[in-house]
């Protein structure tokens, strides 16, 4: 399996990306994605996650309301929408996979994903 991210860029606060996730896997619809990110210095941090089907989300409280997480099991892939960026948002993103996850569920911590894209990185100047 082999996940690949793409669609960071930079932008000015308040503006919008989607970033998507492109993945290999001839089971993507049971795989269970997430999107982390990682900042200049701090540690890489949970963003969003979503279930087989797309049924479950969840979302850090930091991007709540702002960012939508959604799946094309169709494509084998995952985006992530982010609208009213914020500076505090530039980080290098993440996709996530967990390849043996359970119908239903959702993953908030990392170790808890088996397969990691290349990440992508996201400016976000004010």
């Amino acid at each position: 399996v082999q996940l690949q991210a793409s669609g960071g860029g930079a932008v000015q606060a308040g503006g919008s990306l989607r970033l998507s996730c492109a993945t290999s896997g001839r089971t993507f619809s049971s795989y269970v994605m997430g999107w982390f990110r990682q900042a200049i210095g701090k540690e890489r941090e949970f963003v969003a996650t979503i279930s087989w089907g797309g049924r479950r989300k969840d979302y850090a409280l930091s991007v709540k309301g702002r960012f939508t997480i959604s799946r094309d099991n169709a494509e084998n892939t995952v985006y992530l929408q982010m609208n009213n960026l914020k500076s505090e948002d530039t980080a290098i993103y993440y996709c996530a996979a967990r390849t043996n996850g359970v119908s239903g569920a959702v993953y908030a911590r990392d170790y808890e994903y088996d397969v990691w894209g290349q990440g992508t990185l996201v400016t976000v100047s004010s």
